[in-house]
């Protein structure tokens, strides 16, 4: 049972994510607010109720989260992907659409009761003012952010130009210095990562799909041709998905003017096509997409897009198998309902979405079971309907009903232990103790230039300790023998972030990746 322990916090993570993160119908902004309001007998029964607890139970009661834990349950009955976003979660889901926020700009995590700054955001108003990952924030504006009397971290937030006073920490310092900070917009990348792997293979790392990431991908696009690529790596890998017009887009990008990229089917059968334009910038060149078992959503659609017109190549493992699309509408009280409105079919007339048909709890044990069988390591293991074959343009045979299968399959982690690493190196697992080593041993890392980090630096013996002694609290059977230059990896990887941001992160866990490695394979036979 260990290994299923292991993946719920990852599971949960994912589904959560494309509770939230999924794609809509619509942009962001346009968001149908519009409904047919039914005076049914059902309908006034269930209001009769609520009045009825309101003015005659026994008890105060906040009939509020009453209200909200009859959504959950209404929804709940529907699929697995229709979802209550609370009026607490609308500002967050609201920014991450959007890929930007009003903010001051910080990674952060509370330990011991104070706020310790994990990293700025590039170009915020933290960074611009000179606030670095290992700082600690204790005061805003002269009231303290820790102890019995501290204010709340949202007092943090706050209209963009709006200005306030940080109490500021600095590793190796005992005296607090006071650094003004004007709120502003934030943008939340999507785009994480984009450099040359070899002299003709430029790699693009995104990790989700908001109204930013056509323009961010784009400008990454322009950027690797100008360094010579010829070919072109999109990695998905744990992408839960996003808006599904920035998904269109990013197929656009490869696909010949007319070629089909998805169809969508609503209740009434009604069909949108949605086909590729003449805009595209690598439509002659080589591509290679790199899914795994947490790419689901948007990033299947693009995967499907370029699959079912025999464009390029799919690496990796079957993906999650979502193809449900999703509208927002809101219930009037600053939440709302992302309802799914539609279906959505690959170019060849595929549905990618799982079986939902036997209940939620159902539906996510399938997804849990693909680790106990086999598929992970197999493709020999992989389930396939026969009845939902597909045959592409170019001869290809492709399956429906469960996720993107890839051209080219790379076995993931074999190993209880190699799962746990691949799980912390996905979350960040390192981050607290690589933050915790910056504010007190880590003060002349800060000088070293990207270079000399990335080529001469060793992570000691002292702090590899301490990661390892802080894991065993997740899995007591984690040993250092066998993986202690992983290991060591994982914390270099996370004190690169912490430094030099997320790119040079990705770079040195890419420099491990047998998804990676295999693609450097192919694209030297497509050369």
């Amino acid at each position: 049972m260990k290994k299923r322990y292991l993946l719920y916090p990852l599971f949960l993570g994912i589904f959560f994510s494309l509770g939230i993160l999924l794609g809509n119908l619509l942009s962001a902004n346009g968001s149908d607010n519009s409904f047919v309001s039914v005076g049914s007998a059902k309908k006034r029964k269930l209001n009769r109720l609520i009045d009825i607890i309101d003015q005659r139970y026994v008890d105060e009661v906040n009939t509020d989260s009453i209200v909200d834990v009859a959504v959950n349950g209404i929804l709940q009955n529907l699929d697995p992907h229709s979802v209550y976003i609370s009026t607490d979660e609308a500002e967050a889901v609201a920014d991450d659409l959007r890929g930007n926020f009003v903010g001051i700009g910080i990674r952060y995590f509370v330990t011991r009761d104070t706020i310790s700054v994990l990293s700025t955001i590039s170009k915020g108003p933290s960074e611009k003012a000179g606030i670095k990952s290992g700082d600690k924030i204790l005061f805003m504006d002269g009231k303290p952010l820790y102890g019995e009397n501290k204010i709340s971290t949202d007092a943090l937030k706050g209209a963009s130009g709006s200005k306030l006073i940080l109490g500021v920490l600095k590793p190796g310092d005992t005296s607090i210095v006071n650094v003004p900070v004007t709120r502003g917009e934030v943008s939340i990348e999507s785009v994480e990562a984009a450099y040359m792997l070899n002299e003709k293979l430029g790699y693009i790392k995104v990790n989700r799909f908001a109204e930013t990431t056509n323009a961010e991908f784009h400008r990454a696009v322009l950027k690797l041709e100008k360094k010579g690529a010829t070919q072109l790596a999109v990695d998905l890998q744990d992408n839960p998905g996003g808006i599904l017009s920035a998904a269109i887009e990013m197929a656009d990008e490869f696909l010949k003017k007319g070629q089909l990229i998805l169809f969508q089917k609503d209740r009434k059968n009604n069909r949108k096509d949605s086909y590729a334009t003449s805009a595209g910038d690598f439509e002659d060149k080589k591509v290679f997409i790199l899914i795994n078992e947490n790419s689901a959503s948007a990033s299947e659609v693009v995967a499907g897009a370029l699959q079912d017109n025999d464009k390029g190549t799919i690496i990796g493992r079957r993906s999650f198998g979502k193809g449900l699309v999703q509208q927002e509408m809101q219930l009037g009280d600053g939440s709302a309902v992302r309802l799914t409105v539609a279906r959505y079919y690959t170019p060849t007339g595929r549905s990618i979405q799982r079986p939902y048909n036997k209940g939620n709890e159902d539906y996510f044990n399938e997804y849990l079971k693909r680790y106990e069988n086999g598929e992970l390591t197999d493709k020999d293991n992989i389930e396939v309907n026969d009845s939902l074959r597909y045959t592409t343009p170019g001869g290809k045979v492709v399956y429906g009903g469960g996720g993107i299968i890839p051209d080219v399959f790379v076995a993931g982690p074999k190993s209880y232990e190699n799962q746990t690493l691949e799980f912390f190196a996905r979350t960040g697992y390192a981050d607290r103790v690589a933050n915790d080593y910056l504010q007190h041993e880590g003060r002349y890392l800060r000088n070293m230039s990207k270079r000399e980090f990335t080529n001469d630096y060793k992570v000691p013996e002292t702090l590899l300790l301490s990661f390892y002694q802080f894991a065993r609290r997740y899995s007591s059977s984690l040993r250092l023998t066998g993986n202690r230059d992983y290991i060591a990896l994982l914390i270099k990887a996370s004190l690169a972030e912490q430094l030099y941001g997320t790119e040079l992160k990705i770079k040195l866990l890419n420099s491990k990746s047998s998804i990676i490695d295999r693609l450097l394979e192919l694209s030297k036979e497509a050369y």
